[in-house]
Parts: structure tokens; sequence; C-alpha cells
């Protein structure tokens, strides 16, 4: 008696991917994205409302009262950029903080990262694996174990105690800064990118190296421009991370008002009064425009290398 062969469990897998596909391209399925968007949207729409209300109108209304009754005002944001005191700086202040910390934080880190990334994938050495996994277990330490023997590092050069560097006498700046977001974005970057840069065909890379180039002249003219949307997915990740960090900000520029980034100030301004409502609602406008404006300029990237950094290690 002949056995019927089994079906191929491949067939199961197709369908189900199919009826998956299916599902989330129902039209319930976009009618539940359209009212999530909807609901994701409404405060922040909210908050643009608000902050051109006058201050009494802020105080007394809620913004829906716009509508029926629209008064439009200049006067928040000018007091935001312009207005100031001996104690407290304007917020353009603090604005310009945010972009000379979040820029260089971006920067750093990944230009390491690119470059660590590239010898790991490509680079026969002993030991590579082993520093890939060390790198990639970093992620689970929680930064906040590190922010009290990092700030003992960067005021007096010591660690529990025990003297490890000179003085550097960095405290005050942005330096220490820049190394804490540097130190904190690094294995996320290389994990990132490593896995993008395995993914670029070997035969690519050999056929490279058979005409002749180098390994800086490869990755100028291969790995690089191929790996732009991985860099510019990381690139994402790290500038929205520090433009909203409020914790590192505060830990090593919070007391120096010269340093600290926007988050910091308008911490301080929610503080346990609620006064300058009108304030505060155009100063975290502000505070999210800009991570906004700089997602939706490299969205096309995003996916791309995410998806790409994600499938094969």
């Amino acid at each position: 008696m002949t056995q019927l062969a089994p079906k191929p469990s491949g067939l199961k897998l197709t369908r189900g991917r199919r009826k998956v596909k299916d599902a989330f391209s129902s039209p319930w399925a976009s009618f539940f994205a359209i009212v999530i968007a909807l609901l994701w949207t409404i405060p922040t729409f909210g908050l643009l409302v608000t902050s051109f209300r006058p201050k009494v109108d802020i105080v007394t209304t809620g913004w829906w009262t716009f509508f029926s009754n629209p008064n439009v005002t200049l006067e928040n944001y000018q007091t935001v950029f312009l207005q100031g005191n001996n104690v407290t700086p304007p917020l353009s202040q603090y604005i310009f903080n945010s972009f000379a910390i979040t820029i260089p934080a971006a920067v750093f880190p990944l230009t390491i990262a690119v470059f660590a990334a590239y010898a790991l994938a490509w680079f026969e050495f002993k030991g590579r694996d082993f520093i890939f996994f060390s790198i990639f277990a970093l992620q689970v330490i929680p930064l906040q174990l590190t922010l009290i023997p990092l700030l003992q590092l960067f005021a007096r050069g010591q660690i529990a105690g025990v003297q490890v560097l000179p003085d550097m006498e960095i405290t005050g700046s942005y330096i220490p800064i820049w190394i804490a977001h540097t130190i904190f974005g690094l294995p996320l970057a290389i994990f990132l990118l490593h896995n993008f840069l395995r993914q670029i065909p070997r035969e690519l890379v050999e056929a490279a190296r058979v005409d002749g180039a180098g390994w800086f002249m490869l990755f100028r003219k291969i790995i690089f421009p191929l790996s732009i949307p991985a860099i510019a997915s990381f690139a994402i990740f790290q500038f929205l991370w520090v433009w909203n960090d409020l914790l590192v900000g505060l830990t090593f520029g919070g007391g120096v008002r010269e340093i600290a980034p926007l988050t910091v100030r308008l911490a301080e301004m929610v503080g346990t009064r609620g006064s300058g409502w009108e304030v505060l609602t155009a100063g975290a406008f502000i505070s999210m425009i800009v991570p906004l404006i700089v997602f939706f300029t490299l969205q096309r990237y995003f996916i791309r290398g995410l998806l790409a950094g994600s499938v094969k290690g």
C-alpha cells in the first residue's frame, strides 16, 4: 500500500504569510492605522496650537477653544528666543547648546563605528568574533551604572578612588557630554553596521581586491557608498536619542547653564510651580520639530538600513 507523500511545509508557511499580509492590507487594518495615527498626532497638534495662543487664553481655556475664538500671537516664540535674565539665558542659548551637543555626539560614534564595523566584518584576525560579541554584550549594560564613574573620571581622573588618568580639566565643557554619548552609542552602531556590511557580496569585495584596490580604497569606493542606508538609520537613532536626552545632559552639563541642553531647561521650566506654560509650549514644540525634520529628511534610508542589518549577522 503506497503512502502519500507529506505536503511540503513551505506551502503552509506561504499560506500563513499570505493570511498575515491580507490581514494587514485589509480595510479594517487601514482604518485602525488611521485612528492610531490621529490619536498619536492630536497631542502634538494641541501643543502647536497652544504655542501660538496668548497667555491669558492658555491659562483660562483649553486649546480646542481656539477654533471658536481664534487668537494668534508670536509673543511666546519671541520670549523663547530673545528674553532672558542675569541668571537664566534665553532658550535660544539652550537650543544652540543642544545642536552643539547633538551633532558631534552623532558624528563621533558614527565615524568610529563605521571603521570598527568594517574591520570586524571583512578583516581576518584572531579574536574577531570575541571582540564583536563583547561589543554586542555591552548593549545590555544600563548607562545609569556608568554615569557616576564617568563623572569621577572626567572631574578628577579617578574611578572608585583610584587615579587612572591625570585630571583632564574638561568639566564645564561639551567634551564630557560628547565622550559619554559616544561611549553609549558605539555598541549599537557597531552592531547595526557590522550586520549590514556582512551582507555585501563577497564576490564584489574579492573582485576589487584582485583589481588592486587597497583596504582604504575599497572602503571609500565600494563599502561606504553601499553603507549609506545603514549609516543614515543609525544617524537618525543617535540624533533623536541625544537630542531628547535629559539624563546625560543633566549629569554632565546640568550645573553649567552655558552648556546645558534644551531638555534640561524645559525640565526646569516644568518645575513644581507650573508657571510659564506659554513659553514652555513654544520651547517644547521647537524641541519636537527638530527631530521630526531630521527623521522625515532621512526616512527613505531608515527602513532599508534597519531591515538590511537585521536579517543576517
